[in-house]
């Protein structure tokens, strides 16, 4: 049975965002949708299916509407309701076209509690829900907007009722008092949905853990977005209004003239040049600008780097990425005398040229300020990457809701004479075995050996580390090696005597290339590299790096990692997707090509009934792609290195 085509408030959440999605939604087999696959990990990474299980045993007896048909949802609802006192997951609700599905709804008599359960982190000892400007934060305003939503639909429809509003999260002010909260709610993903399977204690060990889990109080947030309105763009309304509004045009599947914002940067509904799918932005700036396809396709203001001020542009109807349309004045332009500027990069984005003395043949390389850095370093070079899991419900005892898991690295190395080694890596993932202080000891015995530089890219590395330093400083029941951990990890910290050096910085100063965008991202600038290195290419397009081979790599035998197709360089992250499927034998779970990814890897091998070839495979997937990250630094550094040489 087809549902009707309600708003509920996934769309109004959707509406609010931008109301001309509603047209794309709903529709995968016509137009491009990103989000669906996105969500589904992120939730599984952060732990949003166990959060919502755990909070539906805080209030127990109650009965789940389970029914993904509409009026059956509706009317098992309004049975259910008949009762003076009553619990009700997922029940269902409708008012003229709005429709609602509630977390958890808790009836005495008339008095009806709407919990909103999410995966988001709260401090009730430091409530940011207010800005410090005032007014509601923007981290909390789509949740709030969401209640409000529900609320006006719920009183609409029992104006009898006397409703409170709760937004219910993890309370990072506490620590989980047992192992293995999290793998207590396993998840199978199924055609049908997600199924989430209680282990045969769950309901004891979420009382005891009750506390993991804060409830807000809201009305007084959703009286406040009630009174003044909500802001989207191309306007201003006030909610019930903008709810007829929208349930209207989506019913009459009626799309909403475009009024194209910054946030359409990040539009799920844009498809790739050559897709079989249409692409709803480009429809949109073609209906709001009359750009087409091709102009879109060869760059516009919302694929300018790191700009502030691409809404300002989009309202003086300049989009294109040319000189014709934009001056250095519209950018902000500025020089420095630390490297290029984030405006020097978006310039050269615009203009498609490159300046002198920088011009590589077609890139920009400072080899200067690459050479110089170089000297600075000492050989060996030590590449190193983490995989790390912060989750709503911890995996382990005296951890807080999000509070880091390092559970994976990967080490190459370079030597002075340009031999590469994949030296070392660790994985532990193990459910209820928490592997911080393993990690920190085997990362400590790789590094330990000589007192070459080390490498990260961005970051994260250096985040996670101080992370696990406060761990161990507040730990009641530390290792024996307590300080040598901690003397280690200060000294590879920003300050320390082996400081990290982070390669992403120097690629934002020193490299560009026009197919980054600007973007200094490492999956994005090692396909440029690869692309414009002769070092790289006679290096890597013979099958030689392997156990058996010249360069030792743990996890790869006789691999070719530069794969030329249709005159291009195939980037490894590209490769790996394929290698995943050689281990599944299908486009699924084993292509970890990315960290959202590895993260959900890393959950499945937590809480999820594995059999052991399974649980092997997924290892394998993670092996290979913490690998990948640590190869990637190593072949940018070579080829820098070789074109610093040139020069």
């Amino acid at each position: 049975m087809l549902n009707p085509r309600y708003l509920t408030k996934s769309r109004f959440k959707l509406a609010i965002e931008c109301p001309t999605k509603l047209f794309y939604y709903g529709k995968p087999e016509e137009y491009m949708d990103t989000s669906a696959e996105d969500a589904f990990l992120q939730a599984l990474a952060e732990g949003g299916f166990q959060v919502g299980e755990m909070a539906k045993l805080l209030y127990p007896g109650g009965h789940e509407i389970t029914s993904k048909v509409h009026q059956e949802a509706l009317d098992q609802t309004a049975e259910l309701l008949r009762q003076d006192a009553v619990v009700l997951y997922e029940p269902a609700f409708l008012f003229k076209g709005l429709f609602i599905r509630v977390d958890i709804l808790v009836k005495t008599g008339n008095h009806f509690q709407l919990i909103e359960v999410k995966a988001k982190s709260y401090n009730p000892n430091e409530p940011d829900i207010l800005g410090k400007r005032g007014g509601i934060s923007t981290s909390y305003l789509p949740y709030l907007q969401d209640i409000a939503f529900q609320r006006y639909v719920l009183s609409n429809a029992h104006p009898e009722a006397r409703i409170e509003s709760f937004l219910m999260m993890a309370d990072k002010s506490k620590a989980s008092p047992v192992d293995g909260l999290n793998q207590l709610f396993k998840i199978k993903r199924r055609p049908e949905g997600v199924e989430v399977i209680l282990a045969p204690d769950a309901a004891t060990i979420a009382l005891q853990c009750r506390d993991l889990l804060f409830r807000v109080p809201v009305d007084e947030y959703i009286n406040t977005i009630f009174s003044e309105g909500i802001e989207f763009p191309g306007g201003f309304g006030m909610l019930p209004e903008l709810s007829e509004a929208w349930a209207e045009a989506y019913r009459a599947d009626r799309k909403i003239s475009p009024v194209p914002t910054a946030e359409c940067a990040k539009c799920q509904y844009r498809a790739k040049p050559g897709s079989d799918l249409k692409s709803g932005l480009h429809e949109c700036l073609n209906e709001a600008f009359g750009l087409t396809h091709e102009q879109v396709n060869q760059g516009i203001v919302l694929d300018l780097y790191s700009s502030t001020r691409k809404s300002a542009l989009l309202q003086q109807r300049k989009i294109l990425l040319n000189t014709k349309t934009l001056s250095q004045d519209d950018i902000g332009y500025k020089t420095g005398d630390q490297g290029l500027t984030i405006t020097e990069r978006q310039w050269m984005q615009i203009t498609g040229e490159i300046p002198e003395p920088y011009n590589q043949g077609g890139f920009y390389l400072d080899t200067v300020m690459i050479q110089k850095a170089m000297t600075s370093w000492t050989f060996p070079w030590h590449m190193i990457d983490f995989e790390t899991s912060t989750t709503a419900l911890p995996f382990f005892k005296g951890m807080r809701p999000y509070e880091s898991t390092a559970f994976q690295f990967s080490h190459h190395i370079i030597h002075a004479d340009g031999k590469v080694e994949h030296a070392g890596q660790f994985l532990m993932a193990e459910p209820n075995a928490n592997p911080n202080i393993e990690f920190v000891r085997a990362l400590k015995a790789e590094l330990d050996k000589d007192n070459g530089t080390v490498f990260r890219w961005a970051t994260h590395e250096n985040t996670i580390l101080s992370h696990v330093l406060k761990q161990l400083n507040a730990s009641k029941n530390p290792p024996e090696d307590k300080d040598a951990l901690i003397g280690f990890i200060e000294s590879i910290l920003k300050d320390g005597n082996r400081a990290m050096v982070d390669l992403c910085d120097l690629a934002k100063r020193a490299y560009y290339h026009p197919d980054t965008k600007g973007s200094s991202s490492i999956k994005v600038v090692l396909p440029a590299v690869m692309k414009t290195s002769e070092f790289l290419k006679e290096k890597y397009s013979k099958p030689i790096y392997g156990n058996t081979c010249g360069i030792p790599s743990i996890n790869y035998v006789d691999h070719t990692w530069w794969i030329e197709r249709d005159g291009q360089a195939v980037g490894p992250y590209d490769l790996l997707k394929e290698l995943g499927r050689e281990l599944s034998g299908s486009a699924t779970d084993l292509d970890i090509a990315d960290g959202g990814a590895a993260i959900a890897a890393f959950s499945r091998l937590q809480f999820e009934d594995l059999d052991d070839a399974e649980r092997q495979a997924i290892k394998l997937g993670l092996l290979r792609y913490c690998e990948v990250d640590t190869l990637a630094m190593v072949m940018i550094a070579e080829a820098w290195r070789e074109w610093a040489k040139e020069h």
